[in-house]
């Protein structure tokens, strides 16, 4: 049986930490995927939770938001 990602805490965690970084920032999704260098609705489908981020991705946007990658993971 499969868990859907939405109901698993961890992808909830990382959400609101990238989407709470972004706004201290001052950027809208499309200029934070800009700087990680990916799609605006990608950065949107992770901060509501709706898609699987890989690691790769992971460190991107953490080096785009000035943080380690780890700390997009606690809570």
């Amino acid at each position: 049986m499969s868990v859907k990602s939405a109901k698993l805490s961890l992808v909830s965690v990382f959400a609101a930490n990238i989407r709470r970084r972004r706004l201290a920032l001052g950027w809208s999704q499309e200029e934070f995927a800009e700087q990680a260098g990916v799609h605006r609705t990608y950065i949107g489908m992770l901060e509501r939770g709706e898609k699987n981020v890989t690691i790769y991705n992971i460190e991107k946007i953490a080096l785009a938001l000035g943080v380690e990658p780890a700390l997009l993971l606690k809570r």
